[in-house]
C-alpha cells in the first residue's frame, strides 16, 4: 500500500490510499474464508461452494466491499501516521474504478484538527489574586474536626429536638398502598438534615422514645419517580430511639487522637500550613482560569461543529458518571428536572464551545513554543495515573491500548502551557488592595 498527500489547506487534508492487485486479492480471499459459510448453493454443503462459484452466482464485486473495508482498516490509520495527520471527524472516500488487474485508489478527505496562529498569549494581564488565612479560618478548621469526632448519645429525658438523630421505622403508603422504597427498620435520620421528603422531619421534632407518628407528607411536583410525585403519602412511623451528638472538648487530647502532635498549638499550626498550601493552589487555579478566559478574548477561534458535538457528547458522558455516583442516571436527571436530552445539550453548547475554542490555542501555544513532553515525564505521568487506579504500568498500557498513550503526552504539555503563560502573565493588584 502507497499513500500520497494530494493537498492540506484550510484544516482540510486530502490524500490518496492506493493499493496493488495482489493486495486487494489477498484481502478478496480473507472475506471468501470469512463469509462462505453464510451461502447455499445447491451441490454443495455449507461452507464449502468455491469462491468462482459464489462470485458467478451473486456477482464478481460480492467480497468487494468487506475486502476494502478490511483494507482500510489497517491502511488508513497508517496512512494518518505517515502523513502525520490528525483528524477530526470520519473520511469521506471515494473509491476509483475496480480493475483488479490494476492498482486500486481510495481518495479520502478529512478535515484536520484546526492550526492557528496564536497571538497576544504573552505577557496577559489578569487580577492577582491572593488569600489571607486567618486565625478564625483555623479555628473554623478545628470545629470541623471536632464535628467529624462527634458521638452519638442516647437521649432518655427529653423529646427530640432539631440536630437529633432519631432511630424509626417507618411503612410509607399511598391512599393505603404500599410503594418501593416506603418502608424501612432501624433507620437513623438526623432532624434537619433535608435527607428526606420537606416536612417530614419536622413532624419527628418534640416527640418521645416509644412514640407512633402518622408523618404526613406530599411528594415534590419534580419528584424522581414519576409515579410517586406531587401526590400525597402516609409514613407509619416508630420512634425507637433519640440520640444527640457529644462533641469533644478542643484540646491536647483531640490533637493527639487526629494527628501526630501532642500539643493543640502543634496542631494548628499544621491546619494553617495546610490552609496556606490550600489557598495557594486555589488562588492559583482561579488565576489561570483568569488567564485562560483573556487568551479567548485576545483570539477568536472559529470552532468546528464536529468538535464541538464530540465535547458535548463528553460532558454527557462526563455528568452521567457523577450521576451515577449519586445513585441516578442522566435518564432520571432530565425527568427530574423537566429538560429533554437537546435541551440539555443546548444549555452545555457554550461551554463546549469554550473547551473546543482553548483547546485550539493551547494547541497553537504548544507548537509555537516548541514544548515538548520528555520520556521521564511521560513515564512519571503513567506511574501516577496507575497508582490511582491501583494498577501496574503495564496494566494501564494494556487497558488503555498503546496508541492511545499520547494522552499522556498532550496532557503534560498543555499543562505547560499554561504554566508558561502564567509565568509571563502579568499579575495586577486588585484597586482595592492597592490602595
Amino acid at each position: 500500500m502507497n499513500n500520497n498527500l494530494i493537498s492540506k489547506e484550510n484544516n482540510v487534508a486530502k490524500f490518496e490510499l492506493v493499493f496493488t492487485p495482489e493486495e486487494f486479492e489477498a484481502a478478496i480471499v480473507d472475506a471468501y474464508k470469512k463469509n462462505k459459510d453464510n451461502f447455499r448453493i445447491d451441490g454443495f454443503r455449507k461452507g464449502k461452494a468455491p469462491r468462482k462459484i459464489i462470485e458467478n452466482m451473486y456477482g464478481q464485486d460480492i467480497f468487494y466491499d468487506e475486502a476494502l473495508n478490511a483494507l482500510l482498516g489497517t491502511a488508513y490509520p497508517e496512512a494518518l501516521t505517515a502523513l502525520d495527520l490528525e483528524v477530526i471527524n470520519q473520511p469521506k472516500l471515494e473509491v476509483g474504478e475496480i480493475d483488479k488487474a490494476k492498482d486500486i485508489t481510495i481518495t479520502a478527505e478529512v478535515e484536520l484538527f484546526p492550526e492557528v496562529e496564536v497571538k497576544n498569549y504573552v505577557g496577559l494581564k489578569i487580577d492577582e489574586v491572593k488569600t489571607e488565612v486567618t486565625d478564625q479560618d483555623v479555628e473554623n478548621d478545628l470545629l470541623k474536626i471536632q464535628k467529624s469526632q462527634a458521638r452519638l448519645e442516647t437521649v432518655e429525658d427529653r423529646a427530640s429536638e432539631k440536630d437529633d438523630t432519631v432511630v424509626i421505622d417507618f411503612d410509607g403508603s399511598i391512599d393505603g398502598v404500599p410503594f418501593d422504597g416506603g418502608k424501612a427498620e432501624n433507620y437513623e435520620l438526623r432532624l434537619g438534615s433535608g435527607m428526606f421528603i420537606p416536612g417530614f422531619e419536622d413532624q419527628l421534632i418534640g416527640k418521645n422514645a416509644g412514640d407512633e407518628v402518622d408523618v404526613v407528607v406530599t411528594f415534590p411536583e419534580n419528584y424522581g419517580a414519576a409515579e410517586l410525585a406531587g401526590k400525597e403519602a402516609h409514613f407509619a412511623t416508630k420512634i425507637h430511639e433519640i440520640k444527640k451528638e457529644v462533641l469533644p472538648e478542643i484540646d491536647d487530647d483531640l490533637a493527639s487522637d487526629v494527628s501526630e502532635y501532642e500539643t493543640l498549638d502543634e496542631f494548628k499550626e499544621e491546619l494553617r500550613s495546610n490552609l496556606v498550601d490550600a489557598a495557594a493552589k486555589r488562588d492559583e487555579d482561579t488565576m489561570k482560569n483568569q488567564l485562560l478566559d483573556k487568551l479567548r478574548e485576545e483570539n477568536e477561534v472559529e470552532v468546528p461543529a464536529v468538535m464541538v458535538q464530540d465535547e458535548l457528547d463528553r460532558m454527557i458522558q462526563e455528568m452521567n458518571q457523577q450521576l451515577t455516583y449519586q445513585g441516578m442516571n442522566i435518564q432520571s436527571y432530565l425527568q427530574m428536572v423537566g429538560q429533554t436530552m437537546e435541551e440539555l445539550r443546548n444549555s452545555a453548547r457554550e461551554d463546549a464551545e469554550k473547551r473546543v475554542a482553548l483547546r485550539i490555542l493551547l494547541r497553537g501555544v504548544i507548537n509555537q513554543e516548541n514544548i515538548e513532553a520528555t520520556e521521564e515525564e511521560i513515564q512519571k505521568e503513567l506511574e501516577e495515573f496507575a497508582k490511582n487506579y491501583g494498577q501496574t504500568v503495564e496494566q494501564v498500557k494494556k487497558m488503555i491500548g498503546e496508541d492511545n498513550l499520547s494522552f499522556f503526552a498532550d496532557d503534560i504539555k498543555t499543562r505547560k502551557a499554561v504554566d508558561f503563560m502564567y509565568e509571563k502573565a502579568v499579575k495586577e493588584p486588585k484597586a482595592a488592595d492597592a490602595e
